[in-house]
């Protein structure tokens, strides 16, 4: 090995090194320690000089992956194996302690011959088999290093390809950075490809490499969920879980691929997900319909079992806290004769003890699932427990529950006691309809209710599995329900068996007992409401304090936490335990433990009086809440007078533009019949003319003016509906103003500008006259018309018309024109003064609500000046009390340096506290009398 390290590295010709390095690469896997530790260096010296050759490059690269790799053998024992791990990381350690060997390695890997490339990806993968962390930082730094290993994806030979999945595994392992930039460079895009060309789950190795894959990238990495979600990457996984009638001879490769393809759909959804980023997953397997695929593997026959168990967990958890795929799911029925609803059957293998133990831990976290959040489900589970519902034909998911909750198997009784308490789980109407339950236990016996039954149990002695999860049922019954508490209370054996079990000295496993029964007892005290004279707070306080001892209660409460499958069942909802013994407790359970635990120590501690503060507290932040609420709804009325009222002015103002739109159109209509009207004056005159020269000519005038006449009818019937409509409208302005005057009598009540309203109301009032006495002389004119109409159609009937009865109907159509323009005028006029009278009242309104907030405003001020008035006159009081102890010490003072016979000056000083709260020192009681007279004396100049 010297010897060829030696001419590796003195050689001049690159045979001699070639063959060289080749001889080295043929002893590296039986000499492995020496020629790692003699030929290292020459070897990466190659790499690094002899780039040109393809072939000697190849030969050092396999010689450094068979130094590094460590290549598990069957035939070696332990402690070989463990030397052989060890060389290969002391040699891993070696070549990346100058990450520039890294760096060339990743260099090395975009050539593409083979013999080049395929070693360089198995030396690579070797090294981060290794040292993993720090392989994956220098390929993070290394400019476009996770790019050339995405190159990989796409080479055509499959070997490479392969190895190179195996290779982004290994560097994709617990490194965010460089998952997100894998999942960047296409890799979702470029595996599901892959997966597809392969065959899906039916493919082999290779599928389950890139579910691997793409395991690494997904799994808690909420950048990449998200990516995969926007990219329409679920939409794709619809097609994997397409299995055909005959479900019979699935491969080991097929159920491994399965397996891990519900694994990915998990990973989406699984709970410890961010709860926006799993429900938008949720929502978009249900549109896709990959929900409704997993659910008919669900319901499939020959599915392998562990598939199967696999299968209800994934639905479990697309479904968990999902409304629209919680109701989907309790709509699948099972491919029976007749047909069941899918929650039946499941709850049929979970209460059978003959299935296996993975399978009814499983159906029993799909439980979980189905009613988390989900109060409707709630409902329709404890429905099928009351006696309205219950029909003797079918199994109900109800009757298994009951079933398995009072069997002789204790895992059953164990499932169904959690079950039913997550139908119960928040939910204080089920709790007490569940209280309505009752169960038939013998033949000649009354019925007892479900929870005195519970309580019987308990009280024979069965198995810990079985009291442990009866004991989770009871607490989440009551707890939070007074009427629960009651009732249970209500049976006088149920408060003795409690205090006699907390009591007792026993086993650990009966500590656990124990300490849910310290719970359960706990409950009753805090969520009694006193309705039981033997059971009230106080009493069963005193009975704990007098049987058990409060120390000893709260170490029994204490005790449950401490223990280790308490602290399992706390980690994740999902029930996940080695052997059925270990099943104690549930992962609902464990929270509502620990939201009570703190509250029912405070309770045992507390002392009657503390209660009776609390409940004072209680009642006044309830007054407080009331309060607060009818100021809420005060402020909802307001604003819906306000929204109510805007409407209406809505309503007014788009009324106003029709009424406006109607006056255009009749102003324009007035303006054609005007045009009508000269044109039929100047056809009669001619007609009159004509009417002497001949008699043939005055026959068809005569047929001329029918026609005329006609059509006049029918302008004259159109003006007739027009004016009826125009009454009608004129109504409807009347209701309005009345609306009008009731509202501005109303504001005239409680501001002071009614003096205004007033003028509005009687300027309203005119304008309603005026608009009177227009259609009075609309109907004259109208009646005019007609006569005038009936005139015309005489002359047409006669032979010829005399000229005096032309030039009368002259003068009146004459008179009826001025008229009209007079009309047209004054509606003018009406129009403006109704819009005047619009923007006063509008204007009105404005200063209303104007000085509505100046007197809110003033009103604000005067109280805070008058609490700054009582607060300056608390302030000169105390001065004052103040003052008058500073005096009371000066005479004695002066008293006490008499007695020891010193001079004291006769002078008084009197402190004095003018208006302005100024305190001022007065010599003498002549200066005091001189300062009150100013006083005074300025008192007088302000009034004046």
């Amino acid at each position: 090995i010297q010897k060829l390290c030696d001419r590796v590295a003195s050689s001049t010709l690159l045979e001699d090194r070639r063959d060289a390095v080749r001889a080295l690469k043929s002893l590296s896997k039986k000499y492995r320690m020496e020629v790692g530790t003699q030929a290292m260096d020459h070897l990466i010296n190659i790499l690094q000089t002899d780039r040109s050759d393809s072939e000697i490059l190849g030969y050092a690269l396999d010689t450094l992956y068979n130094i590094i790799c460590n290549d598990e053998e069957e035939e070696q024992d332990e402690n070989a194996q463990k030397q052989a791990d060890d060389l290969g990381a002391q040699f891993t350690d070696a070549f990346v302690q100058d990450p520039e060997h890294v760096t060339l390695l990743l260099t090395l890997l975009e050539e593409f011959d083979f013999h080049v490339r395929w070693p360089g990806v198995k030396l690579l993968t070797a090294l981060l088999k290794n040292q993993c962390a720090q392989v994956q930082g220098i390929i993070l730094v290394s400019p476009m290093g996770v790019s050339r290993l995405m190159d990989l994806l796409a080479d055509s030979r499959e070997v490479i390809r392969n190895d190179g999945l195996l290779l982004l595994q290994q560097l994709t392992k617990s490194n965010a950075a460089i998952q997100k930039i894998v999942a960047f460079e296409n890799a979702f895009e470029r595996l599901l490809d892959i997966i597809t060309e392969e065959g899906s789950s039916d493919g082999g190795i290779v599928v389950e490499d890139c579910l691997l894959l793409l395991l690494n990238l997904l799994k808690n990495n909420s950048s990449n969920q998200n990516f995969f979600k926007e990219g329409s990457y679920i939409q794709r996984m619809k097609p994997w879980f397409e299995v055909g009638d005959d479900n019979s001879g699935w491969s080991a490769q097929k159920v491994t691929n399965l397996h891990l393809m519900l694994q990915l759909v998990r990973v989406m959804v699984s709970p410890v997900n961010s709860p926006g980023a799993t429900a938008s997953c949720q929502k978009s397997m249900y549109q896709c319909g990959l929900l409704q695929q997993l659910c008919t593997i669900l319901m499939a026959t020959g599915v392998p079992a562990d598939i199967l168990t696999e299968t209800i967990n994934t639905v479990s958890e697309v479904i968990r806290g999902s409304q629209i795929n919680q109701d989907y799911f309790a709509s699948v029925n099972a491919p029976s004769n007749p047909p069941r609803p899918a929650i039946v059957v499941l709850l049929m293998s979970m209460v059978n003890e003959r299935q296996p133990f993975v399978l009814r831990c499983a159906v029993l976290y799909c439980f979980q699932c189905f009613l988390y959040k989900n109060q409707k489900g709630q409902g329709e589970i404890v429905a099928t427990l009351l006696p309205s519902t219950i029909d003797a034909n079918s199994i109900s998911a109800g009757q298994l529950l009951c079933g398995g909750l009072f069997s002789a198997d204790s895992l059953s009784n164990w499932c169904a006691a959690v079950a039913l308490a997550h139908a119960l789980q928040d939910n204080l109407t089920q709790k007490e309809q569940l209280l309505r339950v009752q169960l038939a236990t013998s033949l000649g016996k009354p019925p007892v209710s479900l929870l005195q039954q519970c309580t019987n149990i308990l009280s024979q002695g069965s198995k810990v599995q079985t009291r442990v999860g009866l004991l989770m049922l009871l607490c989440t019954w009551i707890s939070n329900c007074p009427i629960a508490v009651t009732h249970f209370l209500h049976n006088q054996e149920n408060v003795p068996f409690l205090t006699a079990q907390i009591s007792e000295n026993l086993g650990e496993d009966e500590r656990l007992v124990q300490g849910l029964c310290a719970l359960l007892l706990g409950i009753c005290i805090y969520y009694n409401d006193n309705s039981l004279e033997n059971y009230t707070k106080e009493k069963l306080k005193q009975l704990i304090e007098k049987r058990i001892g409060k120390e000893n209660f709260v170490e029994k409460l204490g005790f449950i936490t401490k223990h280790e499958l308490y602290s399992r069942a706390a980690q994740k909802p999902q029930p996940v335990f080695p052997s059925p013994e270990q099943m104690l407790f549930d992962h609902e359970f464990t929270k509502l433990f620990k939201e009570l635990e703190g509250v029912i120590t405070k309770a045992v501690h507390k002392s009657s009086e503390e209660e009776k503060k609390e409940e004072e507290v209680k009642k006044t932040l309830e007054q407080h809440d009331n309060i607060v609420t009818q100021y809420k709804e005060l402020i909802r009325e307001q604003d819906a007078q306000i929204q109510e009222l805007k409407e209406q002015v809505k309503t007014m103002t788009s009324q106003n533009e029709q009424m406006q739109t109607t006056i255009t159109q009749q102003l324009s209509q007035i303006q054609q019949h005007k045009d009508q009207y000269n044109i039929l004056k100047l056809k009669l005159g001619k007609e009159n003319q004509s009417q002497s020269n001949s008699q043939g000519d005055g026959s068809q005038v005569n047929g001329l003016q029918t026609e005329e006449l006609t059509q006049l009818r029918e302008e004259v019937e159109e003006l007739r509906k027009q004016h009826a409509l125009l009454q009608t409208q004129l109504d409807d302005k009347d209701a309005l103003i009345s609306t009008l005057r009731s509202e501005v009598s109303q504001t005239a009540d409680s501001s002071a500008g009614g003096s205004d309203n007033t003028e509005l109301l009687k300027e309203l009032e005119a304008l309603r006259s005026q608009v009177q006495a227009q259609s009075a002389e609309i109907n004259q004119m109208k009646t005019e018309r007609q006569e005038l109409l009936r005139r015309a159609e005489a002359a047409g009937s006669s032979d010829a018309v005399p000229v005096s009865e032309g030039s009368v109907d002259a003068v009146k159509m004459a008179e009826l024109e001025s008229r009209l323009a007079a009309q047209t005028t004054e509606t003018d006029r009406l129009k403006e003064e109704a819009k005047s009278s619009s923007e006063s009242r509008v204007e009105l309104e404005q200063q209303l609500a104007s000085a509505t907030s100046t007197v809110a405003i003033l009103q604000t001020e005067k109280v805070k000046l008058q609490t700054e008035v009582q607060e300056s006159k608390k302030e000169q009081d105390d001065l004052l009390m103040l003052l008058a102890d500073q005096d009371q010490k000066i005479h004695s003072l002066k008293q006490r340096l008499k007695d020891l016979g010193e001079t004291v000056d006769r002078n008084i000083y009197l402190f004095v506290l003018d208006s302005t709260g100024v305190v001022t020192l007065v010599d003498d009681e002549d200066d005091l009398d001189a300062r009150d007279q100013t006083d005074d004396e300025e008192e007088d100049e302000d009034e004046d």
